[in-house]
């Protein structure tokens, strides 16, 4: 039983009436998502294959006209066969369909890129809230001095590679029923660079660069979340052959604060007050961002109260204002009483009245209360 095979317009994703330009714009999109070198899928390979397939007869007018036409059965009287070719590179498929100048490869090889270099820096939670500014040391890669980042030892000059012309990559030409197609890759004798160095630099060993220490200062934003990253533009790896650096990215990490708990821009701490204190009523050092500051708990404070004091959180990050920060009561009870404690206790249990413990508040309030 034959097998039935997919329609072309169907796997590129494109109606019947597409443009040239609607085909290419189609392919390009599915080999970049479906490509070997990019596509974990299981079957992506396979679904690559029909891809490039579909694009072979659908962006030819002839073979494009007969596929319409007749459809696959049109296309094997017709002597198609779909081109064979091994999985490169991306760019290597590209440049095969539509020439070398769609990534820009197309005669000597251009300065890469450095790459990007990571860091860390712990600070406190009050560092913070106000802002502070930090040292990191990297190691990153430098063009080296004593060539000047060109790789070649002083007074020598490099020799254009034979192999590829001084291009930087070669190009692989096969015969197909439907014209040639064209493979083009980095050069393997120069790597690329378009160049042979018989001479290399003896400090760098021909790289033309070195890694060296460096510190730079990071200004930290005050209201910084703990694990972001701030971008030193440029700060990274010098680029081979004269390409611009990377950057360096420091992540930012708040340690742990003894008494205060951020939550977004407000922060919460807890008080303790005695039986005593919270039923007499008391002076309260509580912590806050900007050092101990005494609070007024009145009499009769019960467990469980929230003191708001607002704009005393954190500053809202490249904005304005503060956060604010919420003090939870809680009320120790006593564990361990004397025999006269206890006695003394139990004689004002004996006084207690109704009234004693009444709230001043009724339920709807204490209920608003707790929600607030």
């Amino acid at each position: 039983m034959a097998t039935t095979r997919r329609d072309y317009y169907e796997i590129l994703g494109v109606g019947r009436a597409a443009s040239e330009q609607d085909v290419k714009r189609a392919f390009r999109r599915l080999a970049r998502e479906l490509h070997p070198d990019v596509s974990n899928k299981p079957n992506a390979e396979e679904r690559f294959r029909e891809v490039v397939e579909a694009y072979e007869v659908l962006s030819k007018p002839e073979t494009r006209a007969l596929y319409d036409r007749f459809g696959h059965d049109g296309l094997r009287s017709g002597g198609f066969r779909p081109t064979t070719f091994d999985f490169g590179s991306l760019a290597d498929i590209f440049s095969a369909f539509f020439g070398d100048d769609v990534f820009g490869v197309g005669g000597q090889s251009r300065p890469v890129r450095g790459a990007d270099v990571a860091a860390a820096v712990e600070i406190e939670l009050e560092d913070a809230a106000g802002g502070v500014t930090r040292d990191v040391s990297v190691q990153v890669a430098l063009a080296c001095e004593e060539c000047g980042g060109d790789g070649v030892a002083p007074g020598t000059t490099a020799a254009t590679c034979d192999e590829c012309h001084g291009a930087g990559r070669v190009q692989q030409v096969a015969q197909t029923a439907f014209g040639q197609f064209v493979r083009s890759q980095a050069c393997a004798r120069c790597q690329g660079t378009g160049r042979i160095v018989e001479h290399p630099c003896a400090r760098c060993r021909g790289a033309g660069r070195v890694l060296e220490d460096r510190t730079r200062s990071v200004q930290i934003p005050a209201g910084i979340h703990d694990g972001q990253r701030i971008r030193l533009s440029g700060e990274g790896h010098v680029g081979p052959v004269g390409g611009q650096s990377g950057d360096l990215y420091v992540v930012v990490h708040i340690r742990p604060h003894e008494r205060l708990v951020r939550e977004g821009d407000d922060v919460f701490s807890t008080v303790d007050l005695t039986m005593t204190q919270a039923a007499l009523g008391a002076r309260v050092a509580v912590s806050t961002l900007d050092g101990e500051e005494e609070l007024e708990f009145g009499p009769g404070t019960q467990p469980g109260e929230l003191r708001v004091l607002r704009g005393r959180g954190m500053p809202v990050l490249n904005g304005f204002g503060r956060g604010d920060q919420r003090v939870l009561v809680n009320v120790a009870v006593p564990r361990h009483l004397t025999d006269e404690q206890r006695d003394l206790l139990g004689e004002f249990e004996q006084t207690v009245g109704e009234k004693t413990y009444r709230s001043d508040e009724g339920f709807f309030e204490k209920l608003k209360s707790a929600f607030r």
